[in-house]
């Protein structure tokens, strides 16, 4: 058992605690009775300003026992064998770990990018050179290797195992298929103007019926399934617009997909575009697929990664919805919150942990092709770099792709080589 004095016992302090302590399964107690913490023995902290004869002293920032969204003066420092973050000049590696987890700077920096999302380059992580690194976790191993060190005596805990959880958006189930009407004419005019004779071939034939469309990668995703892993899609059915372009959810082949494929693997909501600036759609949406997959829909990932905090996971939670797998960048790889563990969000300006639960991918598919300008060969060694942090501190292991990009066919020719080196990471 651990026995951290306090002098104030907080929902932030709580929450932190348990993610340092309980999923390693490490008994610990808070206590602000400065008589009781002074006679034990053994394993204990103070994490106070108070002063006492025994036991470590960790001298705390303000970031813990505050309420209010502050903004701090932050530089890092080393704390033990990590640097972690000062808060106003005070090394505090317990408020370093709330700070990134929680997203604390999203709601002081307001610029955003062309879609309104936080960016990675504005993150402490980035700042400090932390984003490939689960930073939150060797900040909890770090203390506990301070207080092995200072008492002479391991701390037995549980080691974090790896989950490989591959994941899926369908944006756009089909390139061809299903594509009727005028869009059928628009894309053939696109081709045509681009002089894009392959893709003219490729539709004049998936038309016949002479070639399997080659977005059509469902098979692949299912076969899975043959390796005992289980991925998760994220479906998005909101109506056609700018940047919600799939095939109608009410046409009857596509209802018949979704239910085909529910099946075998879960399906999430992956909230439309539109859907960030109205829970209208949101609530739309969520009823849509809940009438589609004959029962509720648990699962989100946000389109094109729309994260705006908090509100995201407030609609979510209205809507019952208990896991949202967003946290992540689109224009970066590695761990937005510091971690691949998944994690209850905290609502920083209720200043209350929520019920629905964060789970962080560490790579998207486009990242490399569109905003890295990644060579294959610089990606995978990106991508085993990411599995190998996540091997060392434990959690999962969640890369995003897209139905069309495993399918080698037009921008994504021969980039499922990547994905198969991935799943060949884990099963290997």
């Amino acid at each position: 058992m651990i026995v951290i004095f306090v002098e104030e016992v907080s929902e932030r302090l709580v929450y932190v605690f348990d993610f340092i302590f309980k999923d390693r399964k490490i008994a610990y107690q808070i206590t602000n009775d400065p008589i009781y913490y002074e006679v034990l023995e053994g394993f204990k902290f103070n994490y106070s300003g108070k002063h006492f004869d025994s036991g470590l002293q960790i001298l705390p920032s303000e970031v813990l026992f505050s309420e209010e969204i502050i903004e701090y003066q932050i530089e890092k420092t080393l704390f033990y064998q990590e640097e972690c973050l000062t808060f106003n000049g005070i090394v505090d590696p317990i408020a370093s770990i709330f700070y990134i987890i929680t997203r604390y700077e999203e709601y002081l920096i307001e610029k955003r990018d062309v879609h309104d999302r936080f960016e990675a380059t504005n993150s402490l992580q980035f700042r400090f050179d932390w984003l490939e690194q689960c930073i939150c976790d060797h900040w909890c191993e770090d203390l506990i290797s301070f207080m092995e060190k200072e008492y002479q005596k391991a701390i037995p805990y549980y080691e974090l195992p790896i989950t490989f959880i591959p994941t899926f958006d369908i944006d756009n189930v089909r390139a061809y298929q299903w594509k009727e009407g005028l869009r059928s004419w628009v894309g053939i005019l696109k081709d045509r103007w681009k002089k894009n004779q392959v893709s003219l071939a490729m539709r004049k034939n998936v038309k016949l019926g002479k070639h399997k469309d080659p977005y059509d990668t469902f098979d692949e995703i299912l076969a899975l399934k043959n390796l005992q892993i289980e991925p998760l899609v994220f479906w998005l059915i909101g109506d056609f617009a700018k940047y919600d372009r799939n095939v109608s959810s009410l046409d009857k082949r596509h209802i018949t997909l979704i239910q085909d494929i529910a099946s075998n693997i879960e399906v999430g909501i992956h909230p439309s575009y539109k859907s960030n600036f109205s829970t209208f759609y949101l609530e739309k949406e969520i009823v849509r697929l809940k009438e589609i997959l004959e029962q509720d829909v648990l699962l989100s990932r946000q389109h094109y990664l729309k994260l705006n905090l908090p509100f995201t996971y407030r609609n979510l939670q209205q809507y019952k919805v208990e896991h949202d797998y967003s946290m992540g960048y689109a224009s970066n790889v590695g761990f937005r919150a510091g971690t691949a563990r998944p994690f209850l969000f905290f609502d920083l300006p209720k200043n209350s942990i929520s019920n629905i639960t964060v789970h962080s991918f560490c790579y998207m598919d486009v990242t490399f092709l569109d905003y890295l300008n990644c060579s294959l060969s610089e990606s995978k060694n990106k991508v085993e770099s990411l599995y190998q942090e996540i091997t060392t501190y434990g959690g999962e292991f969640i890369p995003l792709w897209h139905n069309e990009s495993i399918s080698n066919y037009g921008r994504w020719k021969d980039w499922k080589e990547l994905y198969d080196f991935t799943i060949d990471l884990h099963t290997h």
